[in-house]
């Protein structure tokens, strides 16, 4: 009988030419280059994302690198970067070393406090700083390195060697409250960062504040051609890393070379937006499938994927691993690279509620964060739209946190939180409302995670469905 079938199955073959025998050499040549695109985007997703934040900056707040855009109030809606945090104020600064290396001068917590991270333009972490950082809130001055430094760096400078030329920095000045009070004094103690070039630690000049609350700043990712106008630019930015020398001949083919203009013909920008959206489907079935809980039998994933935490936590070193898969989904939804993931701050992310269903704009959620949560600074729960990952457009608000005065406690310390697109009654300064033409996923964050918070002695139940109002 095997081999009848296996006769049968060379006589299939040798009567059907094969695909490629009926392809001409400009359709081999297309298909080539959309099957190429689509793994441009996903190896690339980190770099672009950091370019696309870049020129976001340089082009809506007028800003500069080596200058600090921040937001003089708690983020909304207008800040359409990826997954952000609602629950403090947020400080950015963009450094290219090509002239030398930059410091990023962060101040003791005295009058405040923040959470920083450094990072190259690939988004790997050089360090954590602030209160739960390397320095533990004594403050520093850390001092971004170009590739290839000779140099020597002055006694009191902490070194941080890069291996790209562009990297940015993202310091969080902690909120007590919400208060317009203690917004101005965290606004305020943001603004002693400073940053400046080496060469001139002696005298530096005054560095320049940019504020963009009202600025609508969209860093959202966009599966188009125009993806690989960012990637070409940091190809042309900066040096080839080791890992990544295979994608040299995959991207020259999409027209992306070091050295040359990147002008794709009309042609070949169609194929590269059909690859585009094929890696966008890609990503999103990826996410969609999920990874291991954080709790078991619940819908609460880790924000940072085991497998790429592992990869990232030594540098990739070991050559063994390099989830480009992972990678790529996880920097569709987010941005930045912690060093010591935990250690400052832990996320949880849930895009579906307790019956495995996604989470949807138009139905009505509730969500019970326990009493006692093992942390030290605090806890937050923040809606994003679920095809964007950005804070859901035209919403009065993102989120509800510990540290917001407003969220009421029920008797035992517990605190029920509700999303959907009209507030239960008498509960709204414990809503956040959602569109209900779309869908949403939330996000938990625990700044200063305790012990008791990884050993899992305390546990976020699932979201679930409640009564249509």
């Amino acid at each position: 009988m095997m081999k009848r079938i296996a006769a049968i199955v060379c006589l299939i073959f040798i009567a059907m030419p094969s695909l490629a025998e009926n392809l001409s050499q400009q359709a081999l040549q297309n298909r080539a280059i959309e099957r190429r695109a689509v793994e441009a985007v996903i190896w690339g997703m980190p770099a672009v994302n950091y370019d696309l934040m870049l020129q976001e900056m340089l082009t809506t707040t007028k800003a500069g690198q080596h200058e600090i855009v921040y937001w003089g109030r708690a983020l909304d809606w207008m800040n359409q970067t990826l997954t952000p945090n609602p629950d403090t104020i947020y400080f950015m600064t963009f450094f290219d070393t090509h002239d030398g290396p930059i410091v990023i001068d962060v101040p003791a917590a005295e009058e405040g406090s923040l959470n920083g991270n450094i990072v190259t333009a690939w988004q790997m972490p050089l360090e954590d700083v602030g209160l739960l950082g390397v320095d533990k809130g004594a403050g520093g001055k850390f001092v971004v390195l170009p590739p290839g430094f000779l140099g020597t760096v002055p006694k009191g400078f902490t070194p941080l060697q890069s291996d790209t030329f562009g990297g940015y920095a993202l310091v969080r000045s902690n909120l007590a409250s919400h208060s317009s009070d203690d917004v101005d004094k965290s606004v305020a103690y943001g603004k002693k960062v400073k940053v400046y070039p080496l060469s001139k630690a002696d005298n530096p000049s005054q560095t320049v504040f940019t504020d963009a609350q009202d600025v609508l700043f969209d860093s959202t990712i966009r599966f188009d051609s125009t993806f690989f106008e960012h990637l070409n630019r940091v190809v042309q930015n900066e040096p080839w890393l080791a890992r990544d020398m295979a994608m040299i001949d995959t991207l020259k083919s999409l027209g992306i070379e070091k050295g040359k203009p990147f002008k794709p013909d009309a042609e070949t920008r169609s194929l590269l937006d059909a690859g585009a959206v094929e890696a966008k489907a890609f990503l999103d079935a990826k996410y969609e499938a999920g990874w291991e809980p954080f709790y078991e039998g619940t819908q609460w994933r880790p924000a940072g994927v085991p497998a790429l935490a592992k990869a990232v936590s030594n540098g990739y070193a070991d050559t063994s691993l390099y989830p480009t898969d992972v990678r790529g989904m996880i920097y569709t939804l987010g941005y930045i690279g912690i060093k010591r993931l935990g250690a400052g701050q832990f996320y949880l992310l849930a895009p579906k509620d307790k019956d495995g269903e996604n989470l949807d704009g138009a139905r009505n959620y509730k969500l019970t964060v326990p009493a006692n949560a093992p942390v030290d600074q605090y806890w937050s729960v923040t809606v994003y739209d679920r095809q964007t990952h950005g804070l859901v457009r035209n919403m009065t608000r993102a989120s509800r946190a510990s540290n917001n005065a407003e969220v009421r406690k029920n008797p035992d310390g517990s605190v029920d939180l509700y999303f959907g697109p009209t507030p239960p009654a008498s509960k709204e300064a414990n809503w956040v409302p959602t569109d209900p033409l779309r869908e949403f996923e939330l996000m938990l964050r625990a700044y200063g995670p305790k012990k008791e918070f990884f050993e899992k002695a305390w546990v976020l139940p699932d979201v679930e469905k409640v009564a249509e109002q």
